[in-house]
């Protein structure tokens, strides 16, 4: 998650002019000012980390880079030096472009199928990535963002979508959740790449760092070709024959007739649904409908982007040196990636639910510590010298943070929404998905700075509520989906002790050979207990 926004351009040529003749002592300043930070987020792992780097700021935002300069030599509040609207507008705003995006591509992955719907993400992508390594003025770089934000909504529409498709039931939790391992080594790329790319000579580095996006753009736009569309997708367009030898190709048995026949009935129910985005309003997709917006936005207030999407800036607010600063995100990001590991290898094992219940109680542990030691050292005047030993406690509760995060929220986030959707409102509830987690990633971001000014340490313990309120959520709400296949998840909500009387018995055309039991969606298929 990250950055870029809206900056009028009268405005920029205005600072850009009144601050040429202050250029000299800007440069000298520069010289004992770090040029180095980094930023994060999923899709878009070489396109940030520019909002820290000083020729940036000074180009785009020279307002900004003279109240942080401002705030470094009169020791002044320190939550408050990075507080613009400006500059987290600038930061958040591909996330505007993205929920908008995500609509059409229900439209694209349903009709022309999942892998034309990467394929141009892919190349949205690359093209937005060619904007703003090339950005000469800020119309460039907010259309650059826009078609990242529009790559971005077509990617995260179709990628989990497909990786669920196309994995067997036993399987599907850890093969999706590659999804997320990729987001997180992309995260620490980012990292490494905008710390290399500030220590350029000539002040282009950010422009390296911006245009680098075309790397995994590129890397999912030819991939896609090469990709083979989902059984699922093959029979909802018609290719029968076409879906059952890819059936057996991706199963690595003959034996798939029961599963395409549960395919089969599952597209035959779709084809009787013209409207998919009336039809998931309806009482029996209650539960999918819900979960579909209670995730993604429980996912963005854990208060992951407070560590993670502004990382960089909140390290430095903590008072560490730049040194440190860039060790700390390098030391988060790698524990980030080997926490995913984590829930790849159990996600199949012990299960959604208790991976989501373990990691919503480590991280608000984790909040509740990291809010009163900063509350405790910088109190509400935001104006204190943190000690090494002191930063050093604070980076290992973030660390036991991200990793709780990563076995959890991070990757289930995306998992969870991706495999719960029957076939006819498939393609519109991702969509939902992936537009509530733009959005309030969108609004996350922008009310953060301002939010970190005026409630200082407070705000730690804000999300910290809101990590009870989603842990009590799933405990009550979220049945296991663990080895459920895909079509036959209705069963799940229909056996659950709420979600159940949404459903009617009329509802369920598949699967019927199920035993149903219990209140929190148990079952068994023939003799294998899922749970």
């Amino acid at each position: 998650m990250h950055h870029l926004a809206f900056l009028q351009l009268n405005k920029k040529e205005y600072y850009l002019r009144s601050f040429l003749q202050k250029i000299r002592i800007v440069v000298l300043q520069a010289k004992s000012v770090p040029k180095k930070k980094k930023n994060t987020d999923v899709l878009q792992w070489c396109s940030g980390g520019v909002t820290s780097m000083n020729p940036f700021l000074m180009k785009f935002f020279p307002s900004v880079y003279r109240k942080e300069q401002e705030a470094e030599r009169n020791q002044s509040n320190q939550y408050c030096k990075f507080d613009s609207q400006l500059l987290t507008m600038f930061t958040s705003s591909l996330y505007v472009a993205a929920p908008v995006a995500s609509f059409f591509a229900a439209t694209v992955t349903r009709v022309a199928g999942r892998k034309w719907s990467m394929f141009g993400g892919g190349v949205t992508f690359l093209i937005g990535a060619a904007f703003n390594g090339a950005a000469k003025n800020v119309v460039m770089l907010i259309l650059g963002r826009v078609l990242l934000g529009i790559g971005v909504g077509f990617a995260n529409q179709s990628v989990p979508v497909y990786l669920s498709e196309m994995a067997p039931a036993r399987l599907r939790g850890m093969l999706n959740i590659g999804f997320q391992l990729m987001i997180t080594i992309g995260i620490l790329c980012a990292n490494l790449i905008n710390y290399g790319t500030a220590k350029i000579k000539g002040g282009w580095g950010w422009r390296v760092s911006l245009a680098l996006a075309a790397v995994p753009a590129a890397i999912i736009a030819v991939g896609a070709l090469f990709l083979p569309d989902t059984p699922n997708s093959l029979i909802d367009r018609g290719h029968t024959g076409a879906a059952k030898r890819m059936l057996k190709r991706v199963r690595g048995t003959e034996d798939v007739e029961e599963e395409y026949n549960d395919l089969v009935a599952a597209s035959d129910e779709s084809k009787l649904v013209a409207h998919p985005w009336c039809n998931i309003l309806q009482p029996r997709y209650r539960p999918q409908l819900v979960m579909a917006i209670a995730i993604p936005m429980f996912q963005q207030l854990t208060g992951i982007n407070v560590i993670m999407f502004y990382a960089p800036v909140l390290f430095k607010t903590l008072g560490f040196a730049d040194d440190a600063s860039l060790m700390s995100a390098v030391i988060t990001g790698l524990v980030n990636v080997f926490a995913t590991f984590v829930s790849i290898v159990t996600v199949d094992r012990l299960g959604r639910r208790k991976l989501l219940l373990q990691g919503g109680t480590q991280m608000l542990a984790c909040q509740l510590v990291v809010g009163s030691l900063i509350g405790a050292k910088f109190g509400f005047s935001g104006v204190a010298e943190i000690p090494k030993a002191y930063a050093a406690i604070v980076v290992l509760f973030i660390c036991a943070y991200v990793a709780g995060f990563a076995w959890s929220w991070g990757p289930l986030g995306w998992l969870v929404p991706s495999e719960i959707f029957p076939l006819e409102i498939r393609s519109a509830g991702q969509s939902i998905n992936v537009s509530v987690n733009m959005l309030c990633t969108f609004i996350i971001a922008q009310a953060f700075l301002p939010m970190l000014c005026r409630f200082k340490f407070i705000l730690f313990f804000f999300f910290g509520a809101w990590l009870v309120v989603m842990t009590i959520f799933v405990a009550l709400f979220l049945p296991e989906t663990k080895n459920v296949p895909i079509e036959e998840m209705v069963l799940v909500w229909k056996s659950h002790w709420y979600w159940g009387r949404f459903i009617r018995d009329e509802d369920v055309h598949v699967g019927a050979d199920l035993e149903m039991h219990g209140a929190n969606g148990n079952g068994k298929l023939g003799g294998m207990q899922y749970q």
